[in-house]
């Protein structure tokens, strides 16, 4: 597989770094992103264990009471 963007003996190695550092620039926010949008989510599962702990304890409370 031939590279034809460059010509043979012109490599340009800055060009592959700025590539790279433009995606890793670009990562964070996308993970941020990702995070923000599913922190929704991890709440209400959070409160659901909540929940279901305390149903637990009150069944457990009412079994030996």
């Amino acid at each position: 597989m031939a590279n034809n963007q460059a010509p043979q003996g012109n490599h340009d190695p800055a060009g592959s770094t700025q590539m790279f550092r433009a995606f890793v620039d670009e990562e964070p926010r996308g993970r941020q992103a990702a995070a923000t949008g599913s922190s929704g989510p991890r709440v209400g599962l959070i409160l659901g264990v909540v929940v279901a702990v305390a149903i637990v304890a009150a069944v457990a409370w009412l079994a030996l009471a």
